[in-house]
């Protein structure tokens, strides 16, 4: 699983245009939301409180000037005002997120609020009367606060109120929805989440905290998709998969050995600690399984911090997704860095430093978020090589524009454009089964820890005006062009 050398990459012929390929028949052009980042109503209609609710309401500065999504974009109340977005990007597909504790207040199926299920079931039959298929998630960080009271991510007792969970959504939803993902980005919740505690639940367990509450995600998935597949498959004909998040990763200095095998790590700790059981093995990628058992040696620890899958467990496991639902938004270059303190986390497991290439340009209000359309390619050509050619739906990516946001957005155009033209090259030259591409966001929103403060939406809103009205930046009405067209045209600067 070494970072793919670039000799591996069809070059692009001397008369190879963007703009005489057409994307496949009936590829996929989204835009995604997340239940939390959107919908405000924290506490409407009998929604219980989650996890994101109770974190910003204990202020402590955790999150930029202590804002919270009570109220975001309306969408609970405004959800017409989002249809009207959508159509008029023309987009063939919506991604958005449930509220676990909307529909289920305490988590459970004791108590269904029919008011939330009204509110999906309205956003549902719009989309579908107008045309636009529903991909929607089943869990998007916002955990019902009861259950992470009942320890939340990090109990095993979790894997089954989630399948119970995602068999309700099927049951109540799946007639319509035939595109679902489970969990979002599971890397995000356990290292961040019950790890470094920056997020919420904001739990601060070094050492252990991360690799326990993935371990519970993969079962919790797995969990989930048998039931889809043994219940709802055969009358409701859809697809399962989860939303994984990964950087691509180049060595530092690609002739030292010690960076290339760096490289391989942070690759195994990110994409592979979940695809490769999900995808292939139905364990953890071997390089992570030896270098974790070896750092929780030097820890002091008994045994290795990694908790192991039982036979049955791996065999459950694997095979569990119709398709590769990925999360891409920057590269990053790696350098073996020795964890000579021996510090019990994911990070310094891994013995991988992540560096920035300054010559890589930097979205607008986001510090980490480097502009590398070229790693997107060679990201989808790692996963058609690794996990067997998988289809690949792109279920995010983006660029932040910084508070106050221009609505002539040029610039965030130009790096949407070099993107587009990277993903033809994975689909034509590369071969890669790419299905879709959704762009993060439809709506600039909530951005968890940073508020209100960076905008990726392809619509402005207002958040100071109580209507809290969208107006589409440039990028979308040049993304809605893209999708009309259902390929790039010449730019301006081309003509």
């Amino acid at each position: 699983m070494a970072s793919a050398a670039p000799a591996s990459f069809a070059p692009a012929p001397c008369d190879w245009h963007p703009e005489d390929i057409s994307f496949p028949s009936g590829f996929a052009w989204g835009a995604a939301t997340a239940a939390y980042q959107v919908e405000g109503g924290w506490n409407a209609d009998g929604k219980g409180p989650n996890v994101w609710d109770t974190f910003t309401h204990q202020g402590g500065d955790r999150v930029f000037k202590n804002q919270t999504g009570d109220v975001a974009c309306g969408s609970y109340t405004l959800w017409e005002e989002d249809l009207k977005c959508i159509k008029q990007l023309g987009l063939t597909h919506y991604r958005f997120s449930l509220s676990w504790s909307r529909l289920l207040p305490d988590g459970t199926t004791g108590f269904i609020n029919q008011k939330g299920v009204d509110y999906y079931d309205k956003i549902i039959d719009d989309l579908l009367a107008n045309g636009i298929v529903p991909m929607v998630t089943l869990y998007h960080f916002d955990l019902p606060q009861h259950l992470e009271d009942q320890g939340g991510w990090s109990s095993d007792a979790i894997t089954e109120v989630f399948d119970n969970y995602a068999q309700f959504c099927f049951r109540t939803f799946g007639d319509r929805v035939k595109l679902w993902v489970t969990i979002n980005e599971p890397y995000v919740v356990a290292k961040d989440g019950y790890e470094k505690g920056i997020v919420a639940p904001g739990i601060m367990d070094p050492g252990i905290g991360a690799y326990r509450t993935a371990h519970n995600m993969i079962k919790a998935h797995a969990k989930a998709w048998h039931s889809y597949d043994l219940l709802f498959r055969k009358k409701q004909q859809g697809l399962v998969s989860i939303a994984l998040n990964s950087d691509w990763a180049e060595p530092l200095d690609s002739t030292c050995l010690a960076d290339q095998e760096a490289t391989k790590r942070y690759m195994a700790f990110c994409l592979d600690w979940f695809a490769e059981p999900i995808f292939t093995s139905g364990d953890y990628p071997a390089i992570m399984k030896s270098q974790i058992s070896l750092m929780s040696t030097k820890q002091g620890y008994l045994s290795s911090k990694l908790p192991e899958f039982t036979e049955e467990e791996k065999k459950m496991i694997k095979g569990t997704a119709d398709f590769f639902a990925l999360n891409y938004y920057t590269t990053r270059k790696v350098k073996h860095q020795e964890n000579t303190c021996c510090e019990p986390s994911v990070s310094g497991d891994k013995e991988a430093e992540q560096i920035l290439d300054h010559s890589w340009p930097l979205a607008a209000g986001s510090s980490w978020l480097a502009v590398v359309p070229w790693g997107l390619r060679r990201l989808l050509k790692y996963i058609k090589d690794t996990y067997n050619n998988p289809i690949i739906y792109i279920t995010e990516n983006g660029f932040s524009q910084s508070d106050p946001a221009p609505l002539d957005d040029t610039q965030r155009w130009k790096y949407f454009r070099l993107t587009l033209q990277e993903i033809l090259k994975a689909i034509s030259l590369d071969d890669v089964h790419l299905k879709g591409y959704f762009v993060w966001s439809l709506l600039d929103n909530f951005e968890w820890t940073c508020g209100y403060s960076c905008r990726f939406g392809l619509f402005h809103v207002d958040f100071e005006n109580p209507a809290l009205p969208r107006v589409p930046y440039g990028s979308a009405i040049e993304y809605a062009k893209v999708i009309a067209n259902n390929g790039l045209m010449k730019s301006t600067e081309e003509l």
